[in-house]
């Protein structure tokens, strides 16, 4: 079906579940591009609400299939142009998706529009199985601070950005974080992307090590002639995709970063002092600092240089000048990080509280000790809640020894995916005794997370760092135990 109408100025879209982050993200660009947006969405609060009302964007808190033909739902009294619903949705579920199609409106994902959208630019995909969210929050803030223009969408809200997940600088580059899961980035059109990790994830869709990695090859496969390839050299996968495009003679650029990396973005001096970050890169005069910790951002940051680096020698010619890179390190010590990134959240009685969304060995194993290295002198307190059955069962023996840096473990129920079902197999208890296993008396297990306030207000000191990890709702834990502590 032809989706092109829906992308011009005064076509009226409507989405389905638009208080996502994605979707009220490309929501906001949409009607920045003077398209008439509206949509529907359940009842319950959520962040993107104030986003949506400060836009002035009408959206039903219900799902109706009249919705679809009314006035206020399409503008101007017309049935949309173009329908973009959520992929938690399906006509046999949702009405308002079976009305469109009864109706014969075009009717596409979100992972279909964003990917239409960006043909519309000269757009660049962030992708990787870590750390996709904080690259692309980064290259954001780099943008503005070299002046590009440029807009671009993260997958969670970002400070700099206003607390939210865009940023409308310009209407010619577009930066986009693109996800791998069930291969949906494959809608996109880039001209750049920045692949910073493949490794074994979502078990549910790709069984194998080789099924993930070859979802990833297809996506740099879309590059054009002359496309760039920006890849961490310090991850296996990641180089293991690039030397396999290469030995296909693929006609594309390949820019490595990292501490292992040959060329302008390897990271040839690191070290934590007074809570930052300093780096510096072979072919970027000067010191670089973060107030994010980790080796990890480390590697986002220079990855998030090399695509600006592009940016800017296409934009400007002469690429960089002391203005813009003086620019590039001014915004880069300034990034405070994203929604649900080695997020502050407050601090209480001497202990400062963080949440991080951590829901992979490697992501745990690295941020824990990036934040070890960076608050030598707290004491490390992790809630920590698993997400989904199959990646836990898949990964059991890598998720206990991910958690060796914190002090002190708490561990809860496994958070149940809408795709999937409970097979009697693996659960919470299974991890907290391989943990326990390992690391003895400092590992708890406290089935629902909101339960553990009472234990863990005997256990946290001044001086700790308290951190809820994982893709699942114990971040509530840490917001009440800061209520019960102040």
């Amino acid at each position: 079906m032809d989706l092109s109408n829906g992308f011009v100025p005064g076509a009226r879209v409507y989405f389905i579940g638009i208080k996502g982050t994605g979707m009220s993200a490309l929501a906001e660009l949409m009607q920045g591009r003077g398209i008439h947006v509206s949509g529907s969405d359940k009842p319950e609060q959520f962040y993107t609400d104030a986003i949506l009302k400060g836009l002035n964007i009408p959206y039903f808190e219900s799902f109706e299939a009249s919705h679809i033909s009314s006035a206020e739902a399409a503008g101007q009294g017309s049935l949309p142009d173009l329908v973009i619903y959520s992929a938690a949705y399906n006509s046999e579920t949702n009405p308002e998706i079976a009305q469109a199609q009864k109706l014969g409106i075009a009717l596409c994902k979100y992972s279909e529009a964003l990917g239409a959208y960006s043909a519309h630019f000269d757009s660049s995909g962030i992708a990787g199985v870590h750390g996709k969210t904080t690259t692309t929050a980064i290259a954001g803030t780099l943008i503005r601070g070299a002046g590009l223009p440029a807009q671009v969408l993260a997958g969670s809200a970002v400070s700099g950005f206003g607390d939210r997940s865009t940023l409308n600088l310009g209407n010619t580059y577009f930066v986009a974080e693109t996800c791998e899961y069930r291969r949906h980035f494959l809608s996109f059109h880039p001209r750049r992307i920045i692949l910073t990790s493949i490794e074994s994830d979502h078990q549910d869709y790709y069984p194998t090590y080789e099924s993930i990695r070859d979802a990833f090859l297809e996506y740099c496969r879309l590059l054009p002639p002359g496309g760039k390839l920006i890849y961490c050299a310090d991850d296996p996968g990641a180089s293991e995709a690039a030397g396999l495009l290469q030995k296909e003679g693929r006609d594309i650029v390949y820019t490595p970063y990292g501490f292992s990396a040959q060329g302008d973005f390897g990271i040839e001096f690191f070290e934590t002092n007074n809570e930052r970050i300093i780096m510096k890169l072979k072919g970027f005069p000067g010191e670089l600092k973060l107030r994010i910790p980790g080796r990890h951002t480390a590697l986002d940051a220079a990855a998030a240089i090399a695509l600006v680096s592009d940016l800017a020698e296409k934009e400007f010619g002469d690429g960089w000048n002391d203005d813009r890179r003086e620019g590039v390190r001014t915004a880069l010590e300034g990034f405070k990080g994203s929604r649900r990134r080695s997020e502050i959240i407050g601090e209480a009685g001497g202990v400062l509280f963080m949440d991080d969304y951590g829901h992979h060995p490697t992501a745990i194993k690295t941020t824990l000790a990036g934040l070890k290295e960076f608050y030598p002198n707290r004491r490390l307190v992790l809630s920590f809640m698993s997400h989904t059955y199959t990646r836990t069962a898949s990964l059991l023996d890598e998720f206990a020894a991910s958690f060796e840096k914190a002090d002190v473990i708490v561990l809860h129920k496994i958070y149940a995916s809408a795709r999937e079902v409970y097979n009697g197999g693996v659960t919470g208890k299974t991890l907290f005794e391989k943990a326990k296993a390992l690391f003895g008396g400092k590992v708890y297990y406290v089935e629902e997370p909101e339960d553990a306030a009472g234990l863990l207000q005997t256990i946290l000191q001044p001086g700790d760092l308290f951190i809820t990890m994982g893709a699942g709702d114990n971040w509530k834990l840490g917001k009440k135990l800061l209520g019960l502590i102040k």
